[in-house]
């Protein structure tokens, strides 16, 4: 979920092309998340295997992914450690939101609302430890590396985006710019064509960037004062401020020198917020991880894609021969004389 900026982040569209040739730090439980979330079947039933085990994630990593290699972007997914004491409610209010909406899939799959049954589906996803395990195995498989993060994934991700060992942070959340990122991409791996819930209508998802010193440079303010206002709208480490939106918290920012302040003068307490601070400012990442893009193992990924799980195999094949071709080692130009 992350901090709400929506609405007064300048944020400009991009094609694939734009971003072809960079590699990309990705939020992966961000990211799976979204797989599992939007690959359903029509009633919001997720894609299983015979024996019951979803396999909306591995569809996408293996489909999603190659494609995003294809069109020129090494993605480097970033998976969550152990998350920050300060997120447990957070954790458990998603956790209520789920079970609460699976009741309501069973109940409009009762009725025969199929278009009500697959909106109240996509709130219900679930990301388990083993899925995590088999979206690095098969990651690994594909050629890709992958990196652990200490704590939040976004944070990780973002402080690679700072020392420039990539060129940004995917997710889609604009935590990422509250953490440093010095470009966030949203969208990268939910492109396409999307039905609106209870439409009859489609859109075209496309990915879009969004700059942090561009993003400061419009708001008027440091990222210290941006870190501020998410405090005041909330985040994934505090409620916010009942009625402080995004506009809101702008303004205040502006009008008061610092966070303390604000507090003061809309009679809030006036601590506990430094913690929040040095969450984003002085994120909890490691620098102990590598960057290297190996060679798909063929054999493997369709002992897992296809043997454990299912697929087609014509079909992963096509995924593999995508990934082959934009792994493979360039040829370095030999000049004769």
């Amino acid at each position: 979920m992350g901090v709400d900026l929506g609405g007064i982040i300048p944020a400009r569209t991009i094609s694939l092309k734009d971003i072809s040739g960079r590699t990309i730090a990705v939020d992966a439980y961000n990211t799976i998340y979204q797989f599992l979330s939007i690959i359903r079947q029509p009633d919001g039933t997720p894609l299983m295997d015979s024996k019951g085990r979803v396999t909306s994630h591995i569809s996408g990593l293996i489909y999603r992914t190659s494609s995003l290699l294809e069109a020129g972007i090494k993605p480097v997914f970033v998976f969550d450690g152990k998350p920050h004491e300060l997120k447990r409610s957070t954790i458990k209010e998603r956790s209520d939101r789920k079970v609460e909406a699976e009741k309501d899939w069973k109940e409009a799959l009762e009725r025969g609302d199929v278009e009500a049954a697959r909106s109240k589906a996509m709130q219900t996803s679930r990301l388990t430890k083993e899925m995590v395990e088999q979206a690095k195995t098969l990651l690994s498989a594909m050629g890709l590396p992958f990196v652990q993060a200490p704590s939040e994934g976004e944070a990780q991700a973002s402080h690679m985006a700072r020392k420039g060992d990539v060129y940004a942070c995917a997710s889609q959340d604009f935590d990422a710019l509250l953490f440093g990122a010095p470009r966030l991409i949203r969208n990268l791996a939910i492109t396409g064509r999307r039905k609106l819930p209870r439409k009859n209508t489609y859109v075209d998802i496309e990915p879009e960037i969004i700059e942090l010193e561009e993003t400061l440079s419009s708001l008027g303010v440091t990222r210290e004062r941006l870190v501020d206002m998410g405090y005041l709208v909330g985040t994934d480490f505090n409620e916010g401020i009942y009625g402080i939106g995004p506009k809101k918290a702008l303004k205040l920012v502006k009008e008061h020198p610092d966070l303390g302040s604000i507090l003061k003068a809309i009679s809030q307490p006036e601590t506990g917020y430094a913690e929040i601070q040095e969450i984003f400012l002085k994120p909890n990442v490691t620098d102990e991880y590598s960057i290297v893009f190996g060679k798909p193992d063929r054999e493997r990924i369709i002992s897992i894609v296809c043997g454990e799980f299912e697929f087609s195999r014509e079909r992963v094949g096509g995924a593999i021969e995508k990934l082959e071709k934009a792994l493979a080692p360039k040829q370095k130009r030999l000049d004769f004389f």
